[in-house]
């Protein structure tokens, strides 16, 4: 399924585009992608703007000319994944702590593409998938107590393989935070949040998104649905 909808979404990248490369594991299978396409001459004069910096160190592995976000003048196209995705297409993201570089690249591209598997779909967000809020490290302890007064339950995100807290690529920490019934107003949160001092950025990507294509199964085979906005 990842790799149907990402090659579908990587069909959407013309010559001389510049692209924004997203972060997760879907994203990572559109970067190889569009690598193979550079490599074999389908497409040229490609030049991309990562989201992460294990974005940025598999597209060098791969040929694809990069540039910061400060050196463009423009972002043809984004695509990226995404931790659940509502009828509206308001998003959350951050499973992998990269949403503030992930919401400065979409927010700059002329176009923004979803690229998700069909788990990812739900009716309402923050259900099943944690709100990721990044904050400052001297400032964890005040946000939290100050979701908790919006009545989100927020704890800190640890690190698997390392002792300690998750890092971000910007050294900063990480929220999680669930709200009792989901988020029923993504516009009003994602501002109400982001005006928290010590709040750098949340994983509400609101009116942003202009496409979601979906990768499913249907009898066996891999396919790619595109979704309508309701």
């Amino acid at each position: 399924m990842k790799q149907a909808v990402a090659a579908a979404a990587t069909e959407q990248i013309q010559s001389g585009m510049v692209v924004g490369l997203g972060s997760g594991s879907t994203a990572a299978l559109m970067i190889q992608a569009l690598g193979a396409k550079l490599k074999q001459g389908e497409l040229t004069e490609i030049v991309g703007v990562t989201t992460s910096f294990q974005g940025e160190v598999l597209a060098a592995e791969l040929g694809i000319p990069l540039q910061s976000l400060n050196a463009v003048d423009r972002i043809d196209l984004a695509i990226d994944g995404a931790d659940e995705v509502d009828p509206s297409f308001q998003l959350i993201k951050g499973g992998g702590a990269c949403h503030v570089q992930e919401k400065l690249v979409a927010v700059r591209a002329d176009r923004f593409v979803v690229v998700v598997d069909s788990t990812k779909l739900v009716d309402t967000l923050n259900l099943g998938f944690l709100l990721p809020v990044e904050v400052l490290p001297g400032a964890w302890r005040q946000v939290k107590a100050q979701l908790s007064e919006m009545g989100g339950e927020a704890e800190l995100r640890m690190a698997v393989k390392k002792a300690g807290p998750v890092v971000t690529d910007q050294g900063n920490l990480v929220l999680d935070v669930k709200f009792e019934g989901g988020v029923s107003d993504p516009a009003g949160l994602e501002q109400a949040i982001n005006n928290l001092p010590g709040v750098l950025e949340n994983g509400l990507f609101v009116n942003i998104t202009d496409q979601v294509l979906v990768g499913e199964i249907s009898d066996g085979v891999a396919g790619v649905r595109d979704l309508v906005r309701r």
